[in-house]
């Protein structure tokens, strides 16, 4: 079953940033690892979070409006 803002475009294009930070930030040097690298992952993941839960209370036709 989806969930609504699994349709929402700007959600999908969140997940794909989110992907993307993943890859580039394993490129980032060791010593990161524990500082710059998790807060940048979890900033990235942070989007997708609060656009899903932006769209909880929302009902059916708030909803239509949101979706590109």
């Amino acid at each position: 079953m989806k969930f609504k803002f699994e349709n929402l475009t700007i959600w999908q294009n969140t997940m794909d940033l989110g992907e993307d930070i993943y890859k580039l930030s394993t490129k980032f040097p060791k010593d990161e690892m524990y500082n710059l690298t998790s807060q940048i992952r979890r900033a990235a993941d942070s989007i997708a979070l609060n656009i899903s839960e932006g769209s909880i209370g929302q009902s059916n036709p708030e909803f239509k409006n949101k979706i590109s």
